[in-house]
């Protein structure tokens, strides 16, 4: 099962204090439970009878938590902190830092209604609040705090806090175990494709090579009667348009190709992959790799070309926090003279809802030209359509031992390009400003895009939680 469709569990605490009134902890907990189960997520949480007032308060009650959580640890993908009233520090502290799952947190406190301040009837949640955060300060504990500083539990901005908060922990714990399969090496002339595997692994990311010759002697081995073949063949036509110009053993090796690299996918547990997509396979089998990595990338596996290893890691990212396809656009060239428009273009092997258009499945332009059409079936060709977008780019800085990253947030527009393979007109705020940013701070010319808003999910994820360097671009 993909991590985009697993189902996010959270570790739920609910906080309490002695002197408040605990009936403030029950109903608390209560509606805490009905939100997390409207939003169609699990929950694990400390049973009614396991505290006197079913909340967390003393040390004792923070061992109890800490040791269902550890029963739990494999479930549990973040935990939430909700403070009825102003909740003891030290129970909600203790719980976690014994705990140690080392998942996201999300800190929530309750609003005081102005008629309901008295001695009986306060929460101090307010209060409370920067008490538990300092504590986490202290620890060393990472944590996300609310939109607003207080609200209520059944409020639609805190709902909406924890349908986020749940893009970030999927965010986290997808690239902290994530597996990028590196197919072939990069091309010679590419240096900027250059990473570094170590500085990946220190944040759990495994990079997992494969000789591109070992997927094409797999490929060569499939019969052309074998039953899979005719259903990969079929995807294919249903996939996009073919090019009349296409050769039918084009197609054979396109197809074979796929299901080659898909198998070697699926039994390494690759979650996004970066291929080696020129000259040697050209040459050397006779296709392109673009449409297999377009049907990968729809299926929410994101495919890299020129094994762009750190440009794998961040289409995963951006998979991971929009649930969507995301695809690796070189910034290509400028948009006349509007400043803030650039062209965004690859050969192309951008998934197919991505264009959101009618697509071509033809050959590779400028390979198609030198290295012969019939050896260069496979490009998937079209206009990605008008709409919003978010990219980000991850680089591993050797220099300085830190991965570094920049995003932000653009539209795709309907302007005309007259350019082959896979065009994206973007507009993005300050162009001019980001890359002189980019070109001072030595990124690559590829960056990951999706089709959805989500940098600040990116950032809290990355930065907050994995550490690394962010520029979010404005």
């Amino acid at each position: 099962m993909k991590i985009t469709e697993k189902k996010i569990t959270f570790g739920l605490i609910v906080g309490t204090r002695g002197f408040f009134n605990s009936a403030l902890a029950v109903e608390g907990k209560k509606d805490l439970i009905k939100l997390i189960e409207k939003l169609g997520f699990g929950y694990v949480i400390l049973p009614e009878d396991a505290t006197p007032t079913g909340a967390l308060e003393t040390l004792e009650d923070a061992k109890k938590c800490a040791k269902l959580f550890n029963e739990h640890r494999d479930e549990i993908d973040g935990i939430i902190v909700s403070l009825p009233n102003f909740s003891d520090e030290l129970g909600i502290v203790n719980a976690i830092n014994s705990a140690k799952l080392d998942v996201p947190v999300l800190v929530q406190a309750c609003d005081d209604d102005n008629n309901k301040i008295s001695i009986s009837e306060r929460r101090d949640a307010f209060c409370g609040k920067l008490s538990v955060c300092n504590n986490f300060y202290q620890y060393g504990i990472p944590f996300t705090d609310t939109t607003l500083h207080t609200c209520k539990i059944d409020s639609e901005v805190f709902e909406k806090d924890v349908v986020r908060f749940a893009s970030v922990c999927r965010v986290v714990k997808g690239l902290s175990n994530a597996r990028i399969g590196a197919i072939g090496a990069r091309p010679a002339a590419f240096q900027t494709m250059r990473a570094s595997e170590k500085l990946l692994q220190a944040s759990g990311i495994t990079v997992v090579p494969v000789d591109m010759s070992e997927i094409l002697s797999a490929a060569e081995k499939v019969s052309d009667d074998d039953p899979e073949l005719i259903k990969k063949l079929d995807e294919i036509h249903e996939y996009g348009n073919i090019s009349k110009s296409a050769h039918k053993e084009s197609i054979l090796k396109q197809a074979k190709f796929g299901i080659a690299s898909e198998k070697w996918i699926h039994k390494n547990d690759i979650d996004a992959s970066a291929f080696q997509c020129w000259t040697s396979i050209q040459e050397n089998y006779g296709c392109a790799t673009c449409l297999t990595m377009s049907m990968l990338g729809e299926d929410l596996m994101p495919s890299a070309c020129e094994v762009d290893i750190a440009g794998a890691v961040s289409m995963y990212a951006l998979t991971l926090a929009s649930g969507n396809p995301a695809a690796i656009l070189d910034w290509n060239n400028n948009y006349g003279e509007e400043r803030n428009k650039c062209s965004g273009i690859h050969c192309s092997n951008y998934p197919k809802s991505f264009i959101n258009n009618e697509i071509e499945i033809a050959s590779l332009d400028v390979l198609g030209a030198s290295l012969g059409e019939e050896n260069c079936f496979g490009a998937v060709k079209g206009k990605v359509a008008a709409g919003d977008f978010t990219y980000f780019r991850i680089s591993t800085d050797d220099v300085n031992g830190k991965i570094k990253a920049y995003l932000g947030e653009g539209k795709f527009t309907d302007d005309p390009y007259p350019m082959d393979g896979g065009v994206a007109v973007c507009d993005v705020n300050d162009l001019q400003g980001l890359m002189k940013y980019l070109c001072k701070n030595g990124f690559e010319h590829h960056v990951a895009m999706a089709r959805d808003y989500v940098a600040g999910i990116i950032r809290e994820a990355t930065e907050n939680y994995l550490g690394w360097d962010i520029y979010e671009h404005k």
